[in-house]
């Protein structure tokens, strides 16, 4: 999956009810077996999507995981008891069919031009059906500035408000925030999840591997602090929310790590996992950009422009904010940078190495 930015605005908390709700087990009886649609079922391992599929399977839920391809990873939902569909999010007589018999959404795709008519394909799919109890709509814009009031304020205002680095948004984040009203005007049940910058984010992660092999974290980020938040913790919440959606109805949560800190703090993270020493250099943010997204991504354009945005936006002082929602929603303190690092496939690869 590909990352989503923080909250920098502490919402009205109305989660906290939400800690006294059952937690679905294997030895919980589970009256509903309509299988749960999970789209972006086949990404990497780690992913949201996969997790949530291992998930829910675990606590007895019938999965129907919607796949592009019928390969390997697909082979590998199939073992582990998932029912597989496979089918193309932008071919509405897929979708539809996919959907068929099942009550409870989970809406994921990649990174992709494309993504608000796939959303939007989707959702038309649901409303026909009719049946629909719950659409989780996972979700990435930076919710400070991507306000309509910011985003139609004079280009002057939004300049500064942006640090004056960025003219346009990133194409991911204004197809997300699009798909949001879709779904506020499609009348559907819906629960949008707003992560934070993930700890997963190849910003972090791949973009950054080469200089981390020679103990240096080269990151564009300047002294700004991040609360970056791991895969495995959204991937728990949705569970949550789609094995009991009713209190969670018509919401938006707003989720990120429980530490905010500098770069500095994250070298040291990398530092404890790869049993290396790791000293953070601070970039330019456009020479970084040159450098690691042109470079690895110029065959996507439309994530590129994504990533660049991210870089010009974190480095402008952007995603400061944390909120408490993510450890009321698990009932658990949140996973730690460092504890998502130690999972992870490529950085694991490297500290073996």
């Amino acid at each position: 999956m590909t990352s989503s930015p923080a909250s920098t605005a502490r919402r009205p908390d109305d989660t906290a009810e939400l800690l006294t709700q059952p937690n679905p087990t294997k030895d919980t009886p589970m009256p509903e077996r309509n299988p749960i649609l999970i789209t972006g079922a086949a990404g990497h391992i780690g992913g949201v999507s996969r997790t949530m599929v291992e998930m829910l399977l675990d606590q007895g839920h019938p999965v129907r995981a919607f796949v592009r391809q019928d390969d390997e990873r697909a082979h590998a939902l199939r073992q582990a008891g998932a029912e597989i569909f496979v089918g193309d999010l932008l071919n509405i007589a897929d979708v539809t069919a996919a959907l068929k018999g099942c009550r409870r959404i989970y809406f994921s795709m990649s990174l992709s031009p494309y993504y608000t008519d796939a959303v939007t394909l989707m959702a038309a799919a649901a409303r026909a059906q009719g049946d629909i109890e719950a659409f989780v709509n996972i979700s990435e814009f930076e919710q400070s500035f991507m306000t309509f009031d910011k985003m139609t304020a004079p280009e002057e205002e939004r300049l500064a408000w942006l640090g004056g680095l960025v003219a346009d948004w990133s194409p991911q984040q204004r197809a997300h925030w699009i798909a949001e009203r879709v779904l506020q005007w499609s009348g559907l049940p819906t629960v949008n999840i707003r992560g934070a910058m993930f700890v997963e984010n190849p910003l972090m992660t791949w973009l950054a591997l080469e200089p981390l092999s020679k103990g240096e974290l080269r990151l564009p980020f300047g002294h700004h602090r991040l609360a970056p938040v791991a895969g495995y913790d959204v991937a728990e919440v949705c569970a949550k929310i789609l094995a009991d959606p009713a209190p969670h109805i018509s919401k938006s949560y707003e989720l990120n790590g429980p530490e905010l800190k500098d770069m500095h703090g994250f070298a040291e993270d990398f530092a404890a996992v790869l049993g290396r020493p790791v000293t953070y250099i601070p970039e330019d943010i456009e020479a970084w950009n040159e450098t690691y997204v042109d470079t690895a991504l110029a065959e996507y354009p439309h994530t590129a422009e994504h990533m660049k945005t991210l870089t010009r936006l974190i480095g402008g002082g952007g995603y400061r904010g944390v909120t408490d929602q993510l450890e009321t929603l698990l009932g658990r303190p949140p996973k730690t940078v460092r504890w998502a690092l130690e999972i992870h496939p490529r950085i694991r690869e490297m500290a073996t190495a």
